[in-house]
């Protein structure tokens, strides 16, 4: 009698996708509150703002060069318990910077921070912006190790046609953490306090921890997962010619420096590069952009309604994992030759966002639909860019690529958040024009039209760099 298989890799996948809900919910908490709550109290503009967006980037993408490495010394157990433990505490940090502040310029409470002028009010957004930007580094530092873990761990519980897919799904969590941050973040900030918003969605991390440490183990040595489902985990071991095909091919390391000299290295960083960056400009940029475009306030019900819409429309992306796998079935095409056919049809659906700004004049609902669907399609770009390095690598080495490509992301991203902040200020000071709009609309619609083609840029330079499938055998 055969062995029913097992389903608890799905059980697992559920943890990866709550941790990276919970990752996202950490990271919009500024975004959602600066604007209307902190901003007034600091004296902050868009270049400050802008400052702090940036260094979490550039912070995150260095931190991610060796996060995976980390990742792949320490375990995926224990990896991702340092890597949400440290994020978390960054998360609750955000809480204490006014109370520095205050120490710092010599007052008291927030309503004389707000009412302070000249060059008091100009110590004030400098010494607060530097507590923000410390507090941002400890969460970028912990934040680096998500996907790295996600990723080995998604390699390890999934043979490589179902990656994908298991990528989409716990990458929706995403969307999903961007989902609840409105719906959660600006109430808890409107009534309890910008700082307790930042203290409550930090310990949510900690939770997941206590259930990471009873639910995960490696598949052979879990409990929960039988023989019939370890068979099916493993079978790309007795595939020819795969990374991971030969008794133990699929756990050997290769020399961090050696990981720089393929293609493949090259073309997933590079398509990191390109797209990372536009996801984080609508996270971080889009509750701002509804206030200055429309006067819409994140903590207001049409606010919160807009920003919920926006991210439902993103959650369409748990569908963009499945693509390959339905062209592997229709074609008999490779992993590698269907994901990046996948890919490509991903690529042309941001476009949509050039229309944003237009029909802005029109109703705000539509550029939010219009971002919802760039947001989309590159949740489902992101999660079949991640499982071309399963496709390409053996396991040992998955975490160290992942870690490097988000480097290249981290840093594409710190040039584009630095670049609108200081954009949008010279725009708003020179009331400078761009296809019919002025002043910060203006440096909107530029941004726009960058996160627009990035996608197509990104795929034609991957496609170039690594034109079919060629998985990594030679360690």
């Amino acid at each position: 009698m055969n062995e029913r298989i097992t389903k608890y890799r799905w059980t697992i996948c559920a943890l990866l996708f709550f941790a990276t809900t919970i990752n996202y919910l950490d990271r919009q908490v500024l975004s959602l509150t600066w604007d209307e709550f902190i901003k007034p109290e600091f004296h902050w503009d868009e270049s400050h703002y802008g400052t702090i967006t940036a260094t979490f980037s550039i912070v995150y993408a260095a931190c991610m060069l060796f996060a995976g490495r980390f990742i792949d010394w320490m375990g995926s157990k224990k990896g991702f318990l340092w890597a949400i433990g440290i994020w978390s505490v960054g998360a609750c940090l955000h809480a204490v910077c006014g109370i520095i502040t205050e120490s710092c310029v010599d007052l008291n409470n927030a309503a004389e921070l707000v009412s302070a002028t000249g060059d008091v009010a100009v110590v004030i957004a400098t010494v607060s912006m530097y507590t923000f930007l410390f507090a941002r580094c400890v969460l970028a530092l912990g934040e680096a190790g998500n996907f790295p873990a996600a990723i080995k761990v998604t390699a390890e519980y999934f043979p490589k046609k179902d990656r994908a897919y298991a990528t989409s799904i716990f990458n929706a969590g995403a969307s999903i953490g961007a989902l609840v941050a409105p719906l959660s973040i600006p109430v808890l900030a409107k009534y309890w306090g910008w700082e307790m918003a930042f203290i409550v969605i930090g310990a949510l991390g900690f939770i997941w921890m206590g259930f990471w440490v009873f639910l995960y183990d490696s598949p052979a040595k879990s409990k929960y997962v039988n023989k019939a489902e370890l068979e099916y985990i493993e079978q790309d071991k007795y595939e020819k010619g795969s990374a991971d095909s030969g008794k133990d091919a699929g756990e050997k390391k290769i020399p961090f420096w050696k990981c720089f000299s393929y293609k493949q290295t090259w073309a997933f960083a590079f398509g990191k590069f390109m797209t990372d960056g536009v996801w984080w400009f609508f996270l971080f940029w889009t509750p701002s952009y509804l206030n200055t475009q429309f006067g819409i306030k994140t903590s207001e019900g049409l606010g919160i309604a807009l920003i919920f819409v926006l991210y439902a429309v993103t959650m369409l992306s748990i569908f963009g994992g499945k693509l390959p796998t339905i062209i592997m079935n229709k074609t008999g095409l490779n992993p590698y030759a269907a994901r990046m056919r996948a890919m490509l049809i991903f690529a042309f659906f941001p476009l949509v966002v050039l229309f944003a700004q237009p029909l802005g004049t029109i109703s705000p609902w539509l550029p939010v639909i219009m971002i919802g669907i760039g947001g989309a399609a590159h949740q489902s770009w992101s999660a079949n860019i991640f499982s071309t390095v399963g496709d390409m690598f053996p396991k040992g080495a998955i975490a160290s690529i992942t870690g490097i490509g988000g480097m290249a992301g981290g840093l594409g991203s710190m040039i584009l958040q630095k670049s609108a902040g200081n954009l949008f200020v010279y725009a708003d000071k020179t009331q400078m024009t761009f296809m019919g709009f002025n002043g910060k609309p203006a440096g909107y619609f530029i941004i726009f039209c960058v996160c627009a083609v990035a996608y197509l840029i990104g795929w034609t330079v991957m496609k170039s760099l690594v034109p079919k499938y060629k998985p990594i055998t030679d360690l």
